[in-house]
């Protein structure tokens, strides 16, 4: 099964291989919703971004005592540079979308540089 490298840019930086085969989704509903209605983005489109072999892999901010959260940028299916905060369940093999947005104008061009 072939697998991705996403690159954690943290002060522990490392690289991750990530089998994307294996990785089921899911998400709340009605956030999803008001997603939508607020960022434009559903997480449909969202989800399609973990299949960019060229995203990047952030640790997320600390929003959640209870959950370790992460951010990918990375390009979905309609052509959007997106940025999906989530987090992984179980034994990692479920990803949970939390929120999506089209990238910045900064975050794109700072994409863009790499």
């Amino acid at each position: 099964m072939a697998g991705f490298f996403f690159v954690l840019s943290s002060p522990h930086a490392c690289t991750h291989n990530v089998h994307i085969n294996s990785l089921r989704f899911e998400w709340d509903a009605r956030n999803a919703s008001a997603n939508l209605a607020k960022h434009g983005i559903a997480f449909e489109e969202a989800k399609s971004a973990f299949y960019d072999e060229h995203a990047k892999l952030i640790d997320g901010p600390d929003h959640s005592a209870d959950e370790e959260r992460f951010i990918l940028m990375g390009l979905s299916y309609a052509l959007r540079l997106v940025v999906v905060c989530h987090c992984y369940l179980g034994a990692d093999d479920v990803v949970r979308i939390i929120s999506a947005r089209k990238a910045t104008a900064h975050e794109t061009k700072s994409c863009k540089q790499r």
